[in-house]
């Protein structure tokens, strides 16, 4: 029988959360992108939540950008002990809620696509994912266990 954390967290748009003990994250995503990393060995891993792809260097460095988000999650969890040869990644949102056939406000199959495109750099498997379509995610990471469950929001017209 399993039982929930009782360490519990909601992570917002344009933050991260990593902890190495259990933790069960939720966040909700439309455009944006949610990265879990999960050491496969020790257990512990995070979780951001990012809203466009590239900071573009004007204002602060904040994780609401994937290019920092990404960066700031593989540091903290490797900061408390994960070693990245053991580190496993699911990735999920990227929805293309708006109706628009025009490339530049994709911005969820950027986001997905920079998230992708991050985690085969760094060599790190993906090996679960839920990108793309119409609809919204909510997630749900345990923190000890790698398990992220998925539900999807109804499909819009």
């Amino acid at each position: 029988m399993s039982t929930l954390p009782d360490n519990k967290h909601f992570l917002f748009p344009g933050t991260l959360y990593a902890a190495h003990q259990e933790c069960q994250i939720t966040t909700v995503l439309g455009s944006c992108v949610a990265v879990c990393l999960w050491d496969k060995v020790s257990g512990g891993g995070g979780m951001n939540h990012f809203m466009l792809p590239f900071w573009n260097g004007e204002g602060l460095a904040t994780p609401k950008y994937g290019s920092i988000a990404m960066e700031r999650l593989l540091e903290r969890v490797l900061g408390f002990g994960c070693r990245r040869e053991h580190l496993v990644a699911k990735v999920f949102g990227g929805a293309n809620i708006n109706n628009t056939a025009n490339e530049a406000f994709l911005i969820g199959d950027r986001n997905a696509t920079l998230a992708l495109q991050v985690l085969q750099d760094w060599n790190i498997p993906v090996t679960a994912s839920d990108v793309g379509g119409r609809t919204g995610r909510k997630i749900i990471m345990n923190t000890q266990t790698g398990v992220v469950l998925v539900s999807k929001g109804r499909r819009r017209p």
